[in-house]
């Protein structure tokens, strides 16, 4: 036993078990503890490695108890490995909670990356990669799903979607009513594994494909970031929702505002006096 705990963060394969790092592997050969999404999808890969180590249950929404015999473990000066049942811990995968009470009590953390969904999907999509953001899986709620929809319909940057094959119909029209008929996506599906494939067109074209087709696999959504708007079609108060979209994504409300006059033309102090008076 060591004499101080530390959480490893290790990424495991999408699909294909050739991608595991020998740094991966290396890890959870030497930790005392394994706490695992689904402990028996965890134990298939740790079966095919040799690996045999106790294991730990760790899931949603169980993370606040589950987390407290883990932190007990590393407390005591066990090493614990974290995985997900594939790709990087934490990224639409249990993990945060945990991560943040290492941090609170002092407990040092290792992370080991490995695939990730949501990057080799923009890689592999052919749509513009230079900005990015990842929206992981969109609220069952019907209005809460509009909602976000509606939010981040106008940002100007690549989106990143997680999807199930039985929700995949409904979340595409949802997309086209929400971004438009021409936005431009591609579905990227069954990543690294023996039926990867990228199916690409405009959303409404991606319904038709649909209608015949049958979803199949784990689906990542690539849709192209909304085109400039002429500033003429602007209103004062969709220039101000503009701004508050780009703060709600994480810009101060400053630059949000400068920015969001900069694509309508309508002064940087009126959209920041209204979007103040709306907060």
């Amino acid at each position: 036993m060591n004499d101080t705990g530390k959480l490893y963060v290790v990424g495991t394969p999408i699909g294909n078990l050739s991608d595991f790092s020998p740094r991966g592997i290396e890890t959870l050969e030497t930790v005392d503890y394994i706490a695992a999404e689904d402990t028996r999808v965890s134990l298939r890969l740790l079966t095919h490695f040799g690996i045999k180590k106790p294991m730990l249950s760790y899931y949603k929404p169980h993370e606040a108890e589950k987390s407290a015999r883990i932190l007990e473990l590393l407390s005591e000066g066990n090493s614990v490995a974290l995985v997900s049942d594939a790709g990087m811990p934490c990224i639409s995968d249990p993990g945060v909670y945990l991560v943040q009470k290492c941090y609170e009590t002092g407990i040092p953390i290792e992370v080991i990356p490995s695939c990730n969904a949501a990057i080799a999907a923009v890689a592999i999509s052919g749509i513009d990669t230079l900005r990015f953001a990842f929206e992981g899986f969109l609220p069952v709620n019907k209005k809460e799903r509009t909602e976000r929809l509606g939010e981040i319909s106008p940002l100007p940057h690549t989106l990143i979607f997680y999807e199930a094959p039985h929700k995949l119909q409904k979340t595409l029209e949802d997309m086209k009513a929400a971004f438009g008929a021409d936005r431009y996506c591609a579905l990227c599906r069954e990543l690294t594994k023996i039926h990867e494939e990228v199916i690409r067109g405009t959303l409404a074209e991606l319904c038709e494909y649909y209608q015949s087709a049958e979803p199949r696999g784990e689906y990542v959504i690539v849709v192209e970031g909304a085109k400039p708007v002429a500033a003429q079609e602007f209103t004062l108060e969709q220039a101000v929702a503009l701004a508050r979209q780009y703060a709600a994504v994480g810009e101060k409300l400053t630059a949000a505002c400068k920015r969001a006059a900069k694509e309508t033309g309508f002064p940087k102090q009126d959209i920041y006096k209204l979007a103040l008076d709306e907060e």
